[in-house]
This record gives C-alpha cells, structure tokens and sequence, in this order.
C-alpha cells in the first residue's frame, strides 16, 4: 500500500514537473500565440484570425479536407499548439468550434508527455466531427480527451496526394500541420480539450 501511495505521489510530482518547465519554456518561445494578458475580445479576434488562416493551410496541405469539413458536423481548431519537452514535456493551445462556419465556443488543449527530445515547437491542430453524434458526445463533455473519450483518426495522404479513404469515413479526424506541412507520425492521445470564457 504504501508503495502504491509512494508511486502515485511521485507521479504527480513529475506530472507537476513537467507542466512548470512546459510553461518556462513557452515563456522564452516567440511563436505568436493568443496572449492571456489581452482582453477577451482581442483573444477572440487572435483566435479567429488564427483559425482562418490554418484552415486556409489546410486546403492547401491536404486537397479533399475543404470538401470534408464543409461536411461536417463540426471543426474544432487550434491556430497554435506550443509543445516543449526537456525529459518531460507537455503542450497547450487555444482554439475555436465553428458548426456551420460559425464559431460556437472557445477551448483549450493541453497535455502532458515524458519524452527525450529537448526544444519548444507550435503546430495546429484541427479535430473534425463528421457525425452528429461525435458533436454531441464532445459538447456534452465538461472535459474531453483523445483516447478516453473519443479516437481520433489521424489523416494521411495516399498516393495520389489526397486523403485517405478510410480515415474520412471515423467519427472524429484529426490534422496537425507544422510548418513544412501536414505532419505524419505524431500521436494526440491524451490530449485533454476544455470549454474556456471568452
């Protein structure tokens, strides 16, 4: 018992670990993001902006993800993910829903990770609800994670350049765009998505 006590308290003492030097690492990182200092109406529009401009990546990135979203249920995104990793890392963004093509609520995205690689990076991230009901679960959560809560079908690209047949077909898709590009071998699981005020 008092091994399962010891084990768990370090856990979340390296949880706790990690989330600290993730945020001294953002810190010192001069990717723009939105700024929490700014009021909520200048993050809204940072948040927007944002998103318009991944989504127009998007297209561009991966022919065929226009005609899904403008499908879809629902696309939730987020313009800048910050993920910093030293022994320990973890991650955190802000972004919007739109249904319709209008935003319906802002969120967070955060997680944390042990890894090996040293450095901080941002990259987007957008989530697509193709069924109603991967909507519904997700808005009716008051706190939704990859993995726990849903799958996220990550997409890749065949051959001919366009989207995987099969990965359209999931409930919930998942695209992460670096700065070359659409990224391929990259894992959301455990990525904890949160409703924020603003």
């Amino acid at each position: 018992m008092m091994r399962k006590q010891g084990y768990s308290t370090s856990r979340r003492t390296l949880a706790a670990c990690a989330m600290a030097l993730a945020s001294l690492t953002f810190a010192a990182c001069t990717t723009t993001t939105p700024n929490d200092t700014a009021s909520a109406a200048e993050q809204r529009s940072q948040i927007n902006s944002g998103v318009n401009s991944t989504l127009s990546r998007l297209y561009s990135a991966a022919p065929g993800s226009q005609t899904l979203i403008q499908q879809a249920k629902g696309v939730l995104v987020f313009p800048s993910v910050m993920s910093a990793s030293f022994i320990v890392g973890g991650e955190y963004g802000k972004g919007a829903l739109r249904v319709n093509g209008v935003t319906k609520g802002y969120y967070s995205l955060g997680g944390g990770s042990i890894g090996f690689q040293a450095g901080a990076q941002s990259r987007a991230i957008v989530l697509v609800f193709t069924t109603q009901q991967a909507l519904d679960s997700f808005l009716n959560s008051s706190g939704w994670s990859v993995g726990a809560d849903a799958n996220v079908a990550l997409a890749t690209l065949g051959a001919n350049g366009s989207i995987d047949s099969n990965t359209v077909n999931q409930p919930v898709v998942g695209f992460v765009l670096n700065n070359a590009g659409l990224a391929a071998g990259v894992s959301l699981q455990g990525s904890k998505v949160q409703p924020i005020g603003l």
